[in-house]
């Protein structure tokens, strides 16, 4: 019978010092949460500013194009133009963002066969941006810009 006892007592003794690890191991986790947790969320705020930095240029850049193809047909105007980037704009729902489009030349029916129409949409990043962690400048003018030959 006192060989059961002293298995018992053995058998608790390395319980106890498990027991005491583990609590020692809660207190680790919580110290590492707190240091990665600022970390990880710096990462995500990150990814979302830049990817919407790149979805707005994007746009830009395609309001750009549909404005260079309304532009270079024999029969365009600058009105046409704008109409173009409008739409453009407003589908991708940046139509309140305070763009600019800029033709060369700055008329585009004036234009000779042959001769490049460039066209630009540009808006400032203070009027269109997510700005979690103000990476990106206010003041930063996003661009898109595109040269077509006119027919």
């Amino acid at each position: 019978m006192s060989r059961r006892i002293t298995t018992n007592l053995q058998a608790s003794r390395p319980a106890a010092a498990a027991a005491r690890r583990r609590r020692w191991r809660r207190g680790n986790a919580v110290l590492e949460t707190a240091l990665v947790i600022p970390v990880l969320l710096y990462l995500a705020f990150g990814t979302v500013e830049f990817g919407h930095f790149f979805y707005v240029k994007h746009n830009l850049q395609a309001a750009a194009r549909e404005g260079a193809r309304a532009a270079i047909v024999s029969s365009g105007t600058n009105t046409d133009v704008n109409a173009a980037v409008s739409g453009t704009m407003t589908a991708a729902g940046l139509q309140s963002s305070g763009y600019t489009v800029t033709t060369t030349p700055a008329s585009v029916s004036t234009a000779t066969t042959g001769t490049s129409v460039t066209v630009t949409v540009g808006c400032t990043w203070s009027n269109v941006g997510i700005r979690p962690l103000r990476l990106i400048s206010a003041s930063k003018v996003v661009t898109g810009t595109v040269v077509m030959r006119r027919e």
